[in-house]
């Protein structure tokens, strides 16, 4: 009950120092579909299940993982409409940094701006928290990167990371795949496989979304077509 009495103020920390809006926030997150990363030597692979509420929606129109610049992209779990406002001022940033110095903005950078905004949103009244967790995959002069940025505003860089429902097995799974070593194209099998682990029903090229950045520092979503060759490979 003492918990309770503090969960409805974003700025009251509780007699336990904690903030409970944004552990409601992390629930959000943690009942959103799954999504993962993992870096490779050569690039970094992020994926996520793209299950939709209806068989008469437009699958077209649902895209889970938005490119940011032409280096860096991110996929979420949690509320679509929080990431969209996220992926805009992200988005704006990235542009504005190359406006200004005529080059793609740093990973890093781009990073800690993103997560700099969601921290706003934890420190003042009459906004809340965004209710997503993003893993946003990039590649620069530092080689490939992998990042998590939680609700809080926290970021940390990641070899191999998963958020959303299936979380917890997902990175289990990862923990006994993963080697430092793996290229992009095992990082993309391995991804795939962590997936269908913990999927309910039939995994398709038309329920998951995986997209690459490699050292040629593009990011790319991959087609229908190039998931299904992927995914016969796995079988």
């Amino acid at each position: 009950m003492a918990e309770s009495a503090y969960s409805f103020s974003l700025t009251t920390f509780s007699p336990s120092g904690k903030l409970v809006q944004i552990e409601h926030a992390l629930n959000a997150v943690a009942q959103g579909a799954t999504s993962l990363g993992l870096k490779a030597t050569n690039g970094v692979v992020i994926a996520t299940e793209k299950k939709l509420p209806s068989m008469l929606i437009d699958e077209s129109t649902v895209q889970k993982v938005q490119l940011l610049s032409p280096n860096v992209g991110v996929v979420y779990s949690g509320m679509g409409p929080d990431f969209r406002v996220l992926v805009r001022k992200a988005r704006k940033r990235a542009q504005q940094y190359f406006m200004l110095y005529k080059e793609n903005i740093p990973v890093a950078q781009l990073v800690r701006e993103t997560a700099a905004v969601m921290q706003e949103f934890t420190q003042r009244g009459s906004v809340r928290p965004f209710g997503v967790s993003l893993l946003m995959a990039g590649y620069d002069e530092h080689g490939p990167q992998l990042y998590q940025i939680d609700p809080s505003g926290s970021y940390f860089a990641w070899k191999a990371s998963a958020i959303g429902k299936n979380m917890v097995n997902a990175k289990t799974f990862l923990e006994k795949r993963y080697s430092e070593e793996m290229e992009l194209e095992d990082a993309v099998h391995t991804a795939l496989l962590t997936l269908k682990e913990g999927f309910e029903g039939q995994i398709t090229c038309h329920n998951i979304e995986v997209a690459v950045v490699g050292d040629d520092n593009k990011f790319k979503v991959l087609t229908a077509a190039e998931v299904s060759d992927y995914l016969e490979e796995v079988e």
